[in-house]
């Protein structure tokens, strides 16, 4: 928000949360300058990642990042681009928890009506692919303030979180003044949502143009 990127404050943030997995969108890899942003966050915090590129930004690959404190066993990639918009994705990281495996989604929507639309229908014939092969969270940034086209097409298959019982003004964007909230998180098995806040700093508010949200959850396999 004081447009300066510095992942160096964007990993103290996460590490002051002591999360165990995160999703990240609007990351830059590996490219012409060398380390990217993903190897620096991974690196600051001690987590495993992967990441996704979604397209090339400067001649830099572009995307999501899941970084997790649990073994990552496997991920995939799955295209969401609509058209000529810009490249979007779906990304998919497996986690070994204890022997058990917890299946992550991380996206990144577009902000079109119809460009939605469509990638929420694929990524709906995404998650179908996986039915009934453990729990999973499906997360990020959806574009979506209200109920839409995503919500319409992903209830019937997941649970949503529900902020409203855990926070008085569930807004996430845009960080210094928080109107909108376009991060949500679906998930599905026996899993349960324990508590959910965000975190409202001098950090949290200058790092990123998104507050964090973060959610304590307890998983039964």
């Amino acid at each position: 928000m004081d447009r300066r990127v510095l992942p160096r404050r964007i990993a103290h943030v996460l590490s002051s949360l002591k999360p165990d997995v995160i999703a990240l969108q609007e990351v830059l890899g590996f490219g012409p300058k060398g380390r990217g942003q993903d190897e620096l966050l991974g690196a600051s915090l001690g987590m495993g990642w992967v990441m996704a590129p979604a397209r090339l930004r400067r001649s830099t690959p572009f995307g999501n990042m899941i970084l997790s404190h649990f073994p990552i066993v496997n991920d995939a990639q799955h295209n969401l681009t609509w058209k000529r918009r810009r490249g979007r994705c779906c990304q998919r990281a497996d986690l070994n928890i204890g022997g058990q495996i917890l299946h992550v989604y991380n996206v990144h929507l577009g902000t079109g009506l119809r460009e939605r639309k469509y990638q929420a229908e694929l990524l709906g014939t995404i998650l179908d692919e996986h039915r009934g092969r453990g729990p999973k969270i499906v997360l990020g940034d959806f574009n979506e303030w209200g109920r839409g086209v995503t919500t319409d097409i992903l209830t019937p298959r997941f649970r949503s979180l529900d902020l409203r019982p855990f926070l008085k003004r569930p807004k996430t964007y845009p960080g210094l003044l928080p109107l909108f909230h376009l991060d949500h998180i679906f998930f599905e098995g026996e899993i349960e949502v324990r508590h959910v806040h965000l975190p409202k700093t001098r950090d949290t508010l200058i790092a990123s143009d998104h507050l964090p949200l973060v959610a304590d959850i307890h998983i039964r396999f």
